[in-house]
């Protein structure tokens, strides 16, 4: 590590770099449900009872429509701070949750994750420091295995080093003073965070610009994010789930409200941060894998192929839905009667990476063994 890298971690003048915001929908989001094909006549036959109408539906683009309970992710769409990536997925096709799931976090069939490859060869050097990556939630995801550092944070009273610390705290800062190298700079990179999380747990926060979070929990663990991008504690990374996408049975009763959590947790916090602060930030949402076009005989869906992304801030082209219709008729369709994969989850993910500092030799370590073509986003 250079004098330079070594610096920028000890002073904390690395706090400018951005920060990467990674939202897995797990249990197989139904990207029909949430952007409809509303222009598409064969989505409304394969689901006379759960399609949204072209009425319903918000509108986005004359073809795509966004579903009625995300309308707290509109205005980004229009002021271009959202685009959206439709019939993407990966090219696992097991229809399993937990292949599926490890297949996409792991980049394919590499050892360790893809963000946390990223983090290691791709990001920031800073990227060691205690709070670089961070997953809110209460186990690290596959997609961070690897990282130089990582920690699970559910709150955060969580990370400290006790009520009565002071005396250690001066004690590691004498040693640390004394020492040089990597492993000394990210132990005083360490304190200093914890002296930050010291000062955000002794004051109150509020939300700026209006922002109002749910009390879910989902909507919670943003509000705690939006907090420690804006404290500049070194964040450049976090990953957070958001569960129970499995929809089987009664559909609509199952997803309305992950829906609702989804769009107002993703709207308070670009709202939170701010034009500055979500400029700075890039947000990517992505599931597993969708579910099957035609609905089944418990108003439900089963496992399909083709879902949805959304890309949000950090310099993403938005107001668009980015990429290639393959359609729902049925000589379109994957397998027993799914969704196409039209786009591959890495070319979306690959021009993402690039603008938080991933150069051509980075990504291709950080996605082996596949011939990336990014996406336009």
């Amino acid at each position: 590590m250079s004098t330079e890298s070594i610096q920028t971690l000890v002073t904390g003048n690395g706090d400018a770099r951005r920060t990467l915001v990674v939202v897995f929908l797990r249990g197989a989001a139904d990207g029909l449900s949430l952007v409809p094909p509303v222009a598409d006549d064969d989505y409304h036959r394969a689901r006379p009872s759960m399609r949204i109408s072209a009425q319903a539906a918000l509108p986005l683009d004359g073809f795509f429509g966004l579903h009625p309970l995300m309308r707290a992710l509109l205005p980004l769409y229009k002021e271009g701070l959202m685009a959206i990536v439709h019939a993407a997925g990966s090219e696992d096709t097991t229809r399993s949750h937990f292949e599926a799931q490890d297949f996409m976090e792991h980049g394919g069939l590499a050892a360790g994750g893809w963000l946390g490859r990223f983090l290691r060869y791709g990001g920031s050097p800073s990227a060691i420091s205690a709070l670089g990556a961070i997953t809110l939630g209460p186990k690290l995801p596959e997609s961070l295995r690897g990282a130089p550092a990582a920690t699970a944070i559910q709150s955060l009273d969580q990370y400290s080093l006790g009520t009565d610390a002071e005396q250690l705290t001066q004690q590691l800062r004498r040693l640390y003073a004394l020492q040089r190298g990597e492993i000394a700079a990210a132990g005083r990179e360490t304190l200093n965070a914890l002296g930050r999380l010291q000062a955000l747990r002794s004051s109150t926060y509020t939300p700026a610009n209006g922002a109002q979070y749910g009390e879910d929990t989902f909507s919670q663990r943003l509000r705690m994010l939006a907090r420690l991008i804006k404290a500049r504690v070194g964040l450049e990374a976090a990953s957070i789930d958001l569960d129970g996408w499995d929809s089987h049975f009664t559909q609509a009763t199952l997803l309305e409200p992950l829906m609702q959590q989804l769009a107002g947790g993703l709207g308070a916090f670009c709202r939170d941060l701010g034009p500055g602060g979500i400029a700075t930030t890039s947000v990517v949402v992505m599931t597993e894998f969708g579910r099957r076009v035609a609905e089944n005989s418990s108003f439900g869906t089963d496992h399909g192929r083709g879902s949805v992304m959304f890309l949000l801030g950090g310099g993403v082209r938005g107001g668009r839905i980015v990429g290639k219709w393959p359609g729902l008729a049925s000589s379109s369709l994957e397998g027993p009667g799914d969704l196409a994969v039209a786009h591959n989850y890495r070319d979306v993910l690959a021009p993402v990476l690039r603008r938080h500092g991933a150069a051509g030799e980075h990504l291709r370590v950080i996605f082996p063994d596949y011939e990336l073509r990014e996406m336009d986003v």
